[in-house]
């Protein structure tokens, strides 16, 4: 058994402050010297970022529908092992989804700290942080923070309104992180970030929630990890890595490393070759900020065209398949040539055009992932298959395939299905 200080860091609704209280609790422990692992709720890849930087480790993501409930239970586990406090923040409200963060909490324990926006309210407050706590009669609830007050004689009424025990303090108004249609800018975008978090560090070291050995303390069963076969041994796989392509899941790699393949980033904004491979994933990102850089790439297109000659497996997922296609408009009505290996066009669109959970298969086994994307394609290529939504609200997503080249909106969780993940990179 290992043992660990948790909190589940969730909020009434999206846009509370749960990312930036997050940030700003894992950089204040880590700061008193403690050992912090933080996981994000959800699908997200944006959030999980920013808070490895605050938290000096990666980021994993927990939710009971993507990641499954044994390898929740064997993440937090191995965090228990080795780290000294886990943060873990929720997705949109504390209740919203199927399963919720609730849900995630319940299922194991995991002591929930409310963050509520309280700049237009006072003792409404009191009101709100009742019906969080006590919704559902087995949330293990542990208190709650106050965001956005006006001062001292605020931040009094809105402690008068809720018991002692689940007070945990109060930060003002903080200038917000940057952000752009995807969700927030990536830490190196942000030049004084380390300066932002230490001063949001020193605010929440006065609060109560501020003490680490107050924190409540879980303990947890050892790992036990389960058997995954080399069935990408002596495979090596080019992966595009950089500020383009930057939507890459901390498991994903894990998973494909317990495979037994050999990874080999490389960054085709910085205009690197295509290393020697066995297979390419391009995963999501941000191509529509770069696109005449990326275009401009000398030998990726010819590369690229090449290796699918060759008959050897590419995955290209939602900003992968973007830049692989013939052509993308950005907002401005510009039009610029991308790399052509897919015959496709693609629009950015000033609304969000898809988003959610969804299942998938290729031919060897479903893989779960999520869709989340603010342009359109047009293409004469037929789908091979499209994605299963697991709930209302987001439509399928179509998968094609070009040869050797398969490509989709949809984010893959190669954890959810490490036979269908080797298939998906030529594994016969």
């Amino acid at each position: 058994m290992s043992s660990s200080a948790v909190l589940l860091i969730a909020a009434p609704s999206s846009g509370s402050g749960k990312t930036t209280i997050t940030a700003g609790l894992a950089w204040l422990y880590r700061r008193q010297g403690l050992r912090v692992k933080v996981f994000k709720c959800g699908p997200d890849f944006l959030d999980p970022l920013l808070l490895g930087f605050a938290s000096g480790a990666p980021v994993d993501n927990l939710d009971l529908w993507l990641v499954g409930e044994d390898l929740c239970r064997q993440m937090l586990a191995q965090a228990a092992r080795d780290f000294d406090v886990i943060l873990i923040e929720s997705v949109m409200g504390l209740f919203d989804g199927e399963p919720s963060a609730a849900d995630l909490a319940v299922q194991f324990g995991l002591p929930v700290l409310a963050v509520i926006d309280a700049g237009a309210m006072a003792q409404t407050f009191g009101a709100l942080a009742f019906g969080l706590a006590h919704y559902r009669a087995d949330l293990p609830f542990f208190g709650v923070l106050a965001n956005k007050v006006a001062g001292e004689r605020h931040a009094q009424m809105l402690q008068e309104s809720v018991p002692s025990a689940h007070w945990q303090g109060w930060i003002g108004r903080v200038a917000p992180l940057p952000e752009r249609h995807l969700g927030l800018a990536l830490p190196a975008e942000i030049p004084d970030l380390a300066e932002k978090l230490d001063a949001l560090a020193d605010v929440l070291a006065a609060q109560p929630i501020g003490n680490a050995p107050n924190l409540p303390t879980i303990e947890f069963a050892a790992p036990i990890a389960s058997e995954i076969a080399p069935l990408l041994a002596g495979q090596r796989i080019a992966i595009a890595r950089d500020a383009a392509f930057c939507f890459i899941y901390p498991a994903n790699l894990a998973c494909l490393t317990a495979l037994g393949a050999e990874l080999q980033f490389f960054s085709p904004l910085a205009h690197e070759a295509l290393p020697a491979c066995d297979a390419v994933w391009l995963p999501g990102g941000y191509p529509e900020l770069h696109a005449a850089q990326l275009a401009a790439h000398p030998t990726i297109r010819a590369a690229l065209a090449q290796h699918v000659a060759e008959d050897k497996p590419i995955w290209a997922e939602c900003g992968g398949m973007i830049a692989i296609c013939e052509s993308l408009t950005l907002l401005d009505g510009t039009m610029q040539a991308m790399w052509g290996v897919l015959p496709a066009q693609v629009s950015m669109q000033t609304r969000l055009a898809a988003l959610g959970p969804q299942s998938f298969d290729v031919g060897s086994g479903a893989l779960r992932g999520h869709t989340f994307h603010y342009s359109t394609l047009q293409t004469q290529l037929e789908p091979i298959g499209y994605g299963s939504p697991c709930r209302l609200g987001s439509s399928a997503e179509a998968i094609y395939r070009q040869g050797s080249l398969q490509a989709s909106y949809l984010h893959a969780w190669f954890m959810s299905s490490p036979i269908a993940t080797a298939a998906l990179f030529g594994a016969v």
